[in-house]
């Protein structure tokens, strides 16, 4: 912890990187494994659905009843949850960095946009809930955020119509974040934003400045955030701090916490 408060200390830059296990502590799921799915959501245990399963686009066809009670549930939890403080803490801390901070998650819960975070500093690279998109891939009504809440009852899980509609065409929207075996995904939003990403990481490496990068509850069932930070921290020659309660090991070199977000966090950032 001595040796991981100096580097934050002396960084000029930051790159935060989340996982499902980031939003553990403002009381959200993380889905970890189908017993850990199925405790959250007891309707789908029933009926024997493992997340994997629900998590795919072909049921806004079959049974947008089912489709929009499993993302609708979520959209609403995530827009009545309330960022833990450490999103806070990461926020300021950002802010205070000569070269600024970057923000890379693969959830798609918003909770970052909610906390404060700039919008042009955020990278979701698999989505965002509250965006929305055309169930039609033809259909040109691209990407739009709706803050609509859709009715789910909470028994069965099941969502009762209307069900949010495309801008445009009227038909049936769907969220606009990558499922399983996603091939209607519209990736511009999240191409723009790590188009970004791409820049200030350039940028960093390119005036030599002192990068820390401080990555949290980001396990290695899918590994995308693991990869990113390794593969930024080695590129910009920075310091990857690993916040993880199961799975902190890294590369050689990473300061590897085995605690949660917040928990590690006013450690790191809070304590003098």
């Amino acid at each position: 912890m001595r040796r991981a408060r100096e580097v934050v200390e002396g960084a000029e830059a930051v790159i935060v990187t989340a996982g499902a296990g980031m939003g553990v502590d403002s009381g959200l799921p993380d889905f970890r494994g189908d017993e850990g799915f199925w405790k959250a959501y007891p309707p789908f245990a029933k009926l024997g659905l493992r997340f994997v399963e629900l998590a795919d686009p072909r049921w806004f066809r079959s049974d947008p009843a089912l489709a929009w009670g499993f993302y609708g549930h979520r959209k609403n939890l995530y827009a009545d949850t309330v960022p833990h403080v450490g999103f806070g803490w990461l926020r300021d801390y950002g802010a205070t960095r000569p070269e600024g901070g970057f923000v890379f998650t693969s959830n798609v819960d918003g909770q970052f946009d909610k906390a404060g975070f700039e919008a042009s500093q955020v990278a979701e690279c698999h989505g965002n809930i509250h965006q929305l998109q055309c169930l039609e891939t033809r259909c040109a009504a691209g990407i739009w955020r709706s803050d609509v809440r859709v009715a789910v009852d909470p028994e069965t899980l099941r969502a009762a119509p209307p069900y949010p509609t495309c801008r445009r065409c009227g038909g049936l929207a769907r969220p606009n974040i990558l499922m399983f075996g996603d091939g209607g995904w519209r990736s511009e939003r999240s191409d723009e934003q790590e188009t970004r990403l791409y820049r200030f990481v350039q940028a960093v490496i390119a005036k030599s400045a002192r990068l820390v990068v401080i990555e949290m509850g980001a396990g290695t069932a899918i590994p995308t955030v693991r990869r990113l930070s390794e593969e930024v921290a080695r590129r910009a020659r920075g310091t990857l701090i690993r916040i993880n309660p199961r799975e902190p090991a890294g590369p050689p070199g990473t300061l590897s916490f085995e605690s949660g977000a917040v928990a590690a966090l006013e450690s790191l950032l809070r304590s003098s």
